[in-house]
């Protein structure tokens, strides 16, 4: 009996083999998994990160092209005092970012970028700063109309086709990040198929599996939300300092240069009072005053669009009582202003979060709408603030690319509004732009 007791073999190095093949196991797996998220980090990094660092710069060269347009049209418009020559600043001006920005953009590129695309871009923009040096230099030498011709001719379908070549390379971004996306969900699919085999060989394995990935899960999930609050930090930030900077330049150009160009008027009717009735002198010094004068109203215009002092004396309400006759008499667009509910007080961040919205939205309204007739409403409900603005033009889908910078701030600024914004499309036609936002958070915003 001793020697059979002595020969059966003991549990222990069975368990001890098992266990060591169980560790192995799970060593091995981790060092997969391991590989696997260095791997999607690196592709997030190499492809994701690389792909929104150009989609930047596009924006940028975009940002610029679209100024030459409006410079364009406006050296187009007859009713300019100013010869053609006077827009050679402005021109260098952008002319220096936009090589900037391609220089920036060439860099970070993404490496599906074929040497045709960069080939065909530094091409087609040297041809358009070819044409405009030919359309300044007829400018220079007295050749207005020539240098009009010039430009409605071939600088504006270069610009246009400039433009299409960007919103290409922008388009190329998007399908890259969407590769991108693809493949990082199926390296997520493999490796959660591995998890499945992997669960099935031995309990153990499923439950230090199963502890691994809810411990992981966890993890990923509070830094996801730890990046969200980061983001929306940053986004407050970010428009915090935006609109510090628009209050300090509209001060500065209401009180520096509005006195300065005060004090100029007023010394230019001295010295034309001073001046005989019969001196030429006099008529030149009134001119130069209506000039001086028509400065200072442009100043004081453009003050007030950066930063309307009254949104900080009389609130949200009084704003868009004088803002909205403004925009009509500015854009032609007639603008129905309907009010109801009991109105109480929005003041500070919070309304210049939802008069930002309503100029963002009626700009797009004189941009893009195609529409002369617009609609806002504000309701003063008894938990919240609800604004409309509504027109009649192509809305959305008939307008050229995609969701817009100013689109994506008018979100921003609702989510720090802790309020809801919709971009609806009416049966009527046109768009429809619904904010609402929860009294609660205006008063704490105020």
């Amino acid at each position: 009996m001793q020697r059979a007791a002595n020969s059966q073999r003991s549990p222990s190095n069975g368990l001890l083999l098992g266990l060591i093949l169980t560790l192995a196991a799970v060593v091995a797996y981790s060092s997969y998994i391991t590989v696997q998220i260095k791997g999607l980090r690196q592709l997030q990094t190499d492809l994701a990160g690389r792909s929104r660092k150009d989609s930047l710069q596009l924006l940028r060269v975009q940002d610029d092209l679209n100024s030459l347009g409006l410079a364009m049209r406006d050296m187009l418009d007859a009713d300019e005092p100013y010869p053609l020559s006077a827009w050679s600043s402005q021109f260098q001006r952008i002319r220096n970012d936009l090589d900037d920005a391609l220089r920036r953009e060439e860099q970070v590129a993404p490496v599906q970028r074929t040497p045709e695309q960069r080939a065909y871009l530094r091409a087609a923009l040297a041809q358009f700063w070819d044409a405009v040096d030919r359309t300044f230099a007829l400018a220079n030498n007295g050749k207005q109309d020539e240098a009009r011709a010039e430009i409605r001719l071939s600088l504006q379908a270069r610009q246009a086709a400039l433009s299409t070549a960007v919103a290409r390379l922008l388009v190329q971004n998007n399908e890259n990040e969407e590769l991108a996306a693809a493949r990082i969900a199926d390296i997520y699919d493999r490796v959660q198929r591995q998890v499945y085999v992997f669960l099935a060989a031995t309990l153990i394995a499923i439950l230090v599996t199963s502890f691994s990935v809810i411990r992981a899960t966890r993890h990923l999930f509070a830094r996801v939300a730890t990046l969200s609050a980061q983001r929306s930090d940053l986004a407050q930030k970010l428009i915090a300092t935006q609109e510090s900077t628009l209050r300090h330049i509209s001060r500065e150009l209401h009180d520096e240069f509005g006195q300065v160009l005060t004090a100029v008027g007023s010394m230019l009717g001295r010295a034309e009072k001073h001046t005989a009735e019969n001196s030429p002198l006099r008529g030149e010094l009134r001119e130069v005053r209506e000039i001086a004068q028509n400065t200072l109203n442009s100043v004081r215009s453009l003050s007030q669009a950066l930063h309307p002092v009254m949104l900080d004396e009389a609130g949200l309400e009084s704003t868009l009582d004088w803002y909205l006759p403004t925009v009509e008499r500015q854009t032609g667009i007639v603008i129905s202003y309907e009010k109801s509910g009991a109105a109480f007080p929005v003041r500070g961040t919070a309304a210049i979060h939802i008069y930002r919205i309503v100029q963002e939205a009626l700009n797009n309204v004189a941009r893009h709408a195609s529409s002369k007739r617009a609609w806002v409403r504000l309701q003063f409900a008894f938990d919240a603030l609800a604004l409309e603005i509504e027109d009649r033009g192509v809305g959305f889908a008939a307008r050229d690319g995609g969701q817009g910078i100013g689109l994506v701030a008018m979100r921003e600024r609702a989510e720090l509004l802790n309020g809801a914004i919709e971009f609806l499309q009416p049966s009527a036609g046109g768009t429809l732009v619904r904010l609402r936002v929860p009294r609660e958070a205006i008063e704490s915003n105020a």
